[in-house]
């Protein structure tokens, strides 16, 4: 992700960790505190804008998670209803194919 790739490029002798479940969300070292600032930063950032949504279009809203990290990070929560790694790409090449 960006954020994990800033971290190693910008932090002095920081890692470059993959965005995963640490064993707790306490970490014991770097690497499982920068995967558990991560993840759960993440999942802590996608649960407030679902509620800020949901406060502005209703409760019945349905929530889907598009991208490559959707399934990791649905994992750890419960406000994403459907997952569709491929979404954003696949409504890309519906807009190709209608526009040749």
């Amino acid at each position: 992700g960006i954020a994990a790739d800033a971290l190693a490029q910008r932090a002095a002798k920081l890692p470059k960790v993959d965005i995963a479940r640490p064993p707790s969300v306490i970490g014991r070292n770097t690497v499982h505190s920068m995967q558990s600032g991560l993840l759960f930063g993440y999942v802590g950032l996608v649960e407030g804008m679902v509620a800020r949504f949901k406060a502005e279009l209703g409760p019945q809203t349905k929530v889907i998670g598009t991208g490559g990290l959707a399934p990791t990070i649905a994992r750890e929560t419960t406000v994403i209803e459907i997952i569709a790694p491929w979404l954003t790409l696949d409504g890309l090449r519906l807009l190709y194919e209608m526009n040749q």
